[in-house]
């Protein structure tokens, strides 16, 4: 063990991740002095191309609507920040926390959800579309940093970690990564802990975007316990507060509620399961998550945006157009190849509708429409 290792594993629990006992990488390297394998992960990850394009996709709000509107690299700065929190508290393994949660959402199409729908409905035929799986050939396959390999390749717990679904019929193809589908084993506490901030995070700052964006409105969010509790206490304290500032205070208290309330009921699984490694973790039951009664005010919210939110019709509007600029992109590109980037139009000659869903997902939100505007408007090179 390294000192780098040997400092960071110290204040580990024994059933934390230890990237000193990692199950490796696809392609064997020496590791370096001074950092550990899991922060290795977290730099590579930070350092691809992948992850700096995602300051231009989008999270609810497409990126030229507002320049404070959450971003997918600002939301997953922000999963990283709170999952580290909790991993803190919990005695796991902080970095490899990060590596997850910075690398989630590496796989995801323009457009947010709209975008990864449509794609999946042009991949119907050949396969499909799945974020979590792009996430994943994106940090294997289709980044070009290295001499040696294709990817990052990043250690198997990480991997492991960025994969939160799959379902069967993939997961027999991807050999041990998969095998924890096939026997209904859970992955390390840290990729739990990197799924559930992942939900506190985009729940939460969705609300932020929202009220901002002027398409939610303070007195509907009334009728959802979860904020009108701490809007409830903001109000008592700080009555003089502007409505802004009001926002903030309220969703950073919930923010608040919601990581304590994991904390508390985590610590209370983890003793009563009584895991002494990583291997018990994984053949427990999921030992991160929230008190029965905060689920079900976090699922309450997560209603309240489907319905008030992510459905508004000013949204619906945009995603509309989200969904036509994929599908015509994609149905441009399979009827001639010629108009892919030399690249990606010579992997079409093998797998032409993943080389051209490859394409299409590691597009940012405005590079999307310039493509199409090149493509179908006249005038346009």
């Amino acid at each position: 063990m390294s000192a780098a290792e040997a400092g960071v594993e110290s204040v580990l629990a024994s059933f934390a991740a230890h990237s000193a006992q990692t199950r490796g990488r696809v392609h064997a390297e020496t590791e370096v002095i001074g950092r550990t394998a899991f922060q290795r992960d977290r730099e590579r990850v930070i350092h691809s191309a992948a992850f700096r394009r995602l300051e231009y996709k989008t999270q609810v709000f497409v990126n030229h609507e507002g320049d404070l509107f959450r971003t997918r690299l600002t939301h997953s700065l922000e999963v990283a920040q709170i999952g580290r929190g909790i991993a803190r508290a919990l005695r796991v393994n902080e970095d490899l926390v990060e590596a997850i949660a910075l690398a989630h959402d590496l796989g995801h199409t323009p457009f947010g959800h709209a975008g990864q729908d449509a794609l999946h409905e042009c991949m119907a035929e050949h396969g499909g579309f799945e974020h979590n799986l792009q996430s994943l050939r994106v940090v294997d396959e289709l980044e070009e940093r290295y001499g040696g390999f294709n990817g990052l390749n990043l250690t198997f717990e990480a991997r492991e970690g960025i994969l939160k679904h799959c379902s069967l019929e993939n997961a027999r193809k991807l050999g041990d990564l998969g095998q924890r589908f096939i026997a209904r084993h859970q992955p390390s506490l840290e990729a739990q802990i990197a799924n559930l901030a992942d939900e506190i995070a985009y729940n939460n700052h969705d609300v932020d975007d929202g009220l901002r964006s002027g398409l939610l409105r303070l007195g509907q969010l009334d009728e959802v316990s979860l904020f009108a509790r701490q809007a409830a206490v903001v109000r008592e304290l700080f009555p003089q507060l502007l409505e802004r500032r009001t926002i903030h205070e309220t969703v950073r208290r919930m923010i608040s509620t919601l990581i304590v309330d994991l904390i508390e009921e985590s610590s209370r699984r983890i003793d009563a399961a009584a895991p002494r490694s990583v291997d018990d973790v994984r053949l427990a039951q999921p030992l991160i998550a929230f008190s029965e009664p905060i689920r079900r005010e976090a699922d309450a919210l997560k209603s309240f945006l489907r319905e008030n939110l992510y459905r508004h019709y000013q949204v619906a509007r945009m995603t509309n157009k989200a969904r036509r600029i994929v599908r015509d992109l994609f149905a441009a590109f399979w009827d001639d190849v010629r108009l892919l980037p030399t690249d990606y139009r010579e992997r079409a000659e093998s797998q032409r509708a993943r080389a051209i869903a490859d394409y299409v997902a590691g597009m940012t939100d405005r590079y999307a429409i310039r493509e199409h505007r090149r493509l179908f408007a006249v005038g346009e090179v």
